[in-house]
């Protein structure tokens, strides 16, 4: 019994430890993938830099962007941080 003791606090770390920290992300990064592959041209974004533009083309891993003077600038799909939902 004195061996078993410690072996169960390790297992209780680790299952401690997977739900409070691997769980969440893994959740998050599917959020975030599935978004990604959801954006469609016209969606209105925001990248993880701040800049609020218009989707003017997609590629397998970039995206134009163009903003409201008409600049057209080129990102990597993973800097897209959300898409803005139309009011």
């Amino acid at each position: 019994m004195e061996m078993v003791t410690p072996i169960l606090w390790i297992v209780l770390m680790f299952a401690i430890f997977y739900f409070l920290l691997i769980r969440p992300q893994q959740k998050r990064q599917k959020q975030v993938r599935e978004m990604q592959d959801s954006l469609q041209k016209g969606n209105e974004i925001i990248t993880i830099g701040g800049l609020h533009a218009k989707i003017h083309a997609i590629d397998e891993g970039t995206i134009v962007l163009i903003t409201e003077e008409g600049t057209k600038l080129t990102y990597d799909r993973s800097a897209i941080r959300e898409v803005k939902q139309n009011a």
